[in-house]
This record gives structure tokens, C-alpha cells and sequence, in this order.
């Protein structure tokens, strides 16, 4: 179920199978999306902001259903500008699986933290659930990320995370039918984002791959 490589997202489309792979938590190292009460999901706080970041740039308030869990882990950084990467390269990831569950492709909060070319790879993504009347459970840590400035601006920068799907599924809206990776299939996925910062001072993502397989053992 890895997240947005125009391959895996067509292997998705026709086999229903897993899963994740995208998008979002909280702020700091072990911070973790935490089950609440059964019929409430959990909300993310504002996203920690750089200190250059224009002012007025508020973040939206992003809730991920209490039944798929997203545990961010080691997603931090002792550098501010890389930290104020990581920090909104983790809400896009949550807007991302906020969006499935929430059946809503079109998601306001998804324009916040994507490109115009970020959201439509992320809409096609979203869709091969969405379309298929799919939704997730379980749980995913998203671990191992790491932020990189690219040129002396630093307004463009590499994000680089892993995730584990071993313990996550789609679940079928009306069939409640709920199906995991396909035996044998590598469930940590090794993510590369690419973000520019917004004349607002946030960092959106422009495009992302994954390689299935290639996290660290």
C-alpha cells in the first residue's frame, strides 16, 4: 500500500490490497497520533512553525480517526529550518491519511500543505482508497526522518521518512472486508519528499516516491 509511486498506486487500484503510505501526529521525537474515546479521532496541534516564517500562517487543525493510528517517531532535529521541514512534512503526511478515512479527496486542508502538483499526486493516490470505497485501520510507525536544505535560500528541501505497514489494512466501507499486503511483500516503505517553502512561510510538498523495501533493517 506505499504511498505515492505512480506504480504501486495502479498495483493498488487493481488489487485492493495495502495500504499506506503518506501522509501524518504531534511535534516531537516518540510523538504519536493517540486513540481517544470510540467515536472521536485524533487531532494534530499546530504545527511548530520556523522562526522565518511569516506571520499569520496558521495551520490547520487535521484529525486522523482514532481506528488507524500514525506514530511518528524520531521526527526531529536540532536544526530550526530543518525542524520546521519535518514539522510540516509530517501534518502533509497526516492530511493525506486524514483524507482517506474522511472519504474527502478534495480536503481543504490537503491545498495547505501540497503544491498544485503535490495535491493532484496526492488526489490520485487518496482515490485508489477512496474510489474503491476503501479505508484504513491499524497502525503505522513513521520513523527515521530526516530533513536536507537544498541550495543557500533554503527555500527547497529533501524529506526522507520510513514507514511500517506490517500491522495496517484496508477496510471496505460497506463490505467491512479488510485485507493487509499480499504475503511476502516488504511492509517498511522508504519515502522522498521534495517541499518549497510558501510565501507564508510553509513548507509544501511537491511530489513523493517510495521505494518498497529500501528503510533500513
Amino acid at each position: 500500500m506505499a504511498r505515492r509511486t505512480p506504480a504501486i498506486a495502479a498495483a493498488l487500484a487493481v488489487s485492493a490490497a495495502l495500504l499506506l503510505t503518506a501522509c501524518g501526529g504531534s511535534s516531537n521525537d516518540a510523538s504519536k497520533d493517540k486513540i481517544k474515546g470510540a467515536d472521536e479521532g485524533t487531532k494534530s496541534p499546530s504545527a511548530s512553525a520556523s522562526t522565518s516564517a511569516a506571520p499569520g500562517a496558521a495551520r490547520p487543525e487535521i484529525t486522523v480517526p482514532h481506528s488507524f493510528q500514525l506514530n511518528f517517531q524520531g521526527w526531529n532535529s536540532s536544526d530550526p529550518d530543518e525542524q520546521a521541514v519535518l514539522n510540516d512534512g509530517k501534518e502533509q503526511v497526516r492530511a493525506g491519511y486524514a483524507a482517506i478515512m474522511a472519504n474527502a479527496p478534495d480536503a481543504e486542508y490537503l491545498t495547505f500543505y501540497d503544491t498544485a502538483a503535490g495535491l493532484s499526486q496526492d488526489q490520485e493516490w487518496i482515490k485508489t482508497y477512496t474510489g474503491k470505497n476503501l479505508t484504513l485501520i491499524g497502525k503505522a510507525p513513521v520513523y527515521d526522518a530526516k530533513a536536507r536544505m537544498l541550495g543557500s535560500n533554503k527555500t527547497r528541501a529533501i524529506l526522507n521518512y520510513c514507514m511500517d505497514e506490517s500491522k495496517a489494512y484496508t477496510k471496505g466501507r460497506k463490505t467491512g472486508k479488510v485485507e493487509g499486503n499480499p504475503a511476502g511483500t516488504d511492509p517498511k516503505v522508504y519515502y522522498t519528499s521534495t517541499l518549497q517553502k510558501s510565501s507564508q512561510g510553509v513548507w509544501q510538498t511537491v511530489s513523493t516516491t517510495s521505494k518498497r523495501g529500501g528503510c533500513p533493517s
